[in-house]
């Protein structure tokens, strides 16, 4: 069975690690995996880039370019929405014409056209798609944020400068529609949020919707001790320690506003806590917390899982989320997690069992939840139970098997 994986990235942001991940535990599971990508930044042999950086730039300039000048020359939105105007042929590779099995994954900004996802469909191999986003099953955008025209075939786009009934979106969404119509795409959602989703887009109808999670090596994510990396990390020994981490640290989406209002209620009464940031942009987050903070400024993968098994609890105040990475890492650690009840996250944490799930865009509940895993909860029984649901549901050959059983179904 020989699998070829299709993302933008292999190693930049959760989708591409995610696509990254796979691709490891397959081949570990005996599948003959590779994997293209637009831009490739790690050092694996089996991932291949295709196109020249320069060339690749273009591409991603011409689409964003397209995007700006439609929407006035407004900045807003620019990245909330994706036109698949240009692309890489991927099918022109030896690797796509020797695969059984075409896997994408985060293929925007440059990476597949809508020209050549047509191609990939009219092929005759079997084509699974894992859905990051929203984007396959909408017209342009990866995050509907609450409009509900995707489930009518799009238009009137509130991310567009003139929204019409027919307008961009409508019109990629149709194009869309014509495609998918060309074969049968298998659509995975990495959470149930996400495959409901996806089941009310008219894209979907006729090809199969279901949900598989993302994997995790939980050899590389495991507890670690709390005591030891203290020291080495130059860490206090008397301090309730909560982590925060974003790729960009920075970004509204990510609820750093509501981290830094849970906080101001945190410090009303709670003296002995440090917050850890880790990501881009850091210090400004530090400086606006009220309680002692430190930016560990960007952490490599690998080096994270020491900041999760040295933090007491793992906070996602994100707004809009799949299923993220993170929380799943930070869980493998046995550090017990609280996040908003949004997207994927609720699947993740089971509310009083493993973490806390806080009403959405609630400071205060936000802030609860976390004096309750820190101050209230037995720890000891949260990090048990965290890393006994990751390793149950997101384990890696448990994921990769329930791949293998879809590639190799009629």
């Amino acid at each position: 069975m020989r699998v070829l994986i299709v993302s933008t990235y292999d190693i930049q942001g959760g989708a591409a690690i995610a696509a990254t991940r796979l691709l490891h535990a397959l081949s570990r599971a005996g599948c003959d995996a590779s994997m293209v990508v637009r831009t490739k930044q790690g050092n694996d042999p089996r991932v291949r880039q295709v196109g020249s950086d320069r060339k690749n730039e273009l591409r991603f300039y011409r689409e964003r370019g397209t995007i700006f000048m439609h929407n006035r020359f407004s900045k807003k939105y620019l990245f909330d929405v994706s036109i698949a105007n240009t692309g890489v042929a991927v099918t022109d590779l030896p690797e796509f014409q020797a695969a059984d099995v075409i896997h994408l994954h985060w293929i925007n900004q440059g990476t597949l056209s809508l020209n050549e996802i047509e191609r990939i469909v009219a092929s005759g191999k079997k084509v699974v798609w894992t859905m990051h986003d929203m984007w396959s099953f909408t017209g342009i955008c990866h995050h509907a944020a609450g409009c509900r025209h995707f489930e009518t075939g799009c238009g009137n786009c509130p991310y567009l400068a003139s929204p019409s009934p027919k307008d961009l979106s409508y019109k990629v969404f149709r194009e869309k529609q014509a495609i998918y119509a060309n074969g049968k795409i298998t659509f995975v959602a990495c959470s149930e949020w996400l495959k409901e989703l996806a089941k009310k887009s008219p894209l979907t109808r006729g090809h199969e919707v279901v949900s598989i999670p993302n994997p995790i090596d939980t050899d590389l994510y495991f507890p670690g001790d709390k005591r030891a990396l203290r020291e080495k990390l130059q860490l206090p020994r008397d301090k309730r320690i909560a982590l925060f981490a974003a790729a960009k640290a920075s970004d509204p989406r990510k609820g750093v506003e509501y981290l830094i209002r849970a906080s101001e209620i945190l410090a009303r009464s709670k003296k002995d806590l440090l917050f850890l940031i880790a990501g881009a942009n850091g210090d400004d987050i530090a400086r606006r917390l009220p309680l002692p903070a430190k930016n560990m400024g960007y952490v490599a993968p690998d080096q994270m899982v020491e900041l999760y098994s040295v933090a007491d609890v793992y906070i996602t105040p994100s707004l809009q989320e799949n299923l993220p990475n993170t929380l799943m890492e930070a869980m493998a650690c046995g550090t017990p997690c609280v996040g908003f009840h949004t997207g994927g996250i609720p699947e993740m944490i089971d509310h009083g069992i493993n973490g806390y799930v806080a009403d959405y865009r609630n400071a205060e509940d936000l802030a609860r939840g976390i004096a309750w895993v820190l101050y209230e909860a037995h720890g000891e029984e949260l990090s048990r139970r965290a890393r006994e649901k990751v390793s149950r549901e997101y384990e890696q050959e448990k994921i990769a098997n329930r791949y293998k059983a879809i590639y190799e179904s009629e």
